[in-house]
């Protein structure tokens, strides 16, 4: 069982820049992969990125290639999301959970609580 905690959102105008972080409480996450995803109100959970715990395997959802990505400090047991030049449109909870690696993306479970962001334009 893994518990997951996010943390960093905050209000931020259109343009700026925020980085999020996901704890893990899990001794080991050598066999998962970790990721993103956020929900905007009235809309469906959308993923963002995911990061293979083992050997650092970023993969960044095409339309948020270039304004987000995503690392991962082994030491800390902790998962970042660093995203820039925000757009009104990112304004949403964003969540992180895991999956085991080789498992699809429907997989993902242990949802943390989220973290808001608000893009003001």
């Amino acid at each position: 069982q893994v518990t997951l905690v996010e943390s960093g959102g905050d209000l931020v105008q259109a343009g700026g820049s925020l980085r999020l972080s996901c704890s893990a409480s899990a001794r080991n996450l050598h066999y998962y992969v970790m990721g993103w995803f956020r929900q905007a109100p009235g809309k469906e959970r959308e993923f963002v990125a995911a990061i293979t715990w083992s050997d650092g395997h970023r993969y960044v959802e095409d339309s948020m290639k270039g304004r987000f990505s995503i690392s991962r400090d082994i030491t800390r047991n902790t998962v970042f999301l660093q995203m820039s030049s925000l757009k009104p449109e990112d304004t949403a909870v964003y969540h992180c959970a895991v999956k085991p690696r080789g498992a699809p993306r429907s997989d993902f479970s242990s949802w943390g609580p989220g973290t808001q962001v608000t893009v003001s334009s």
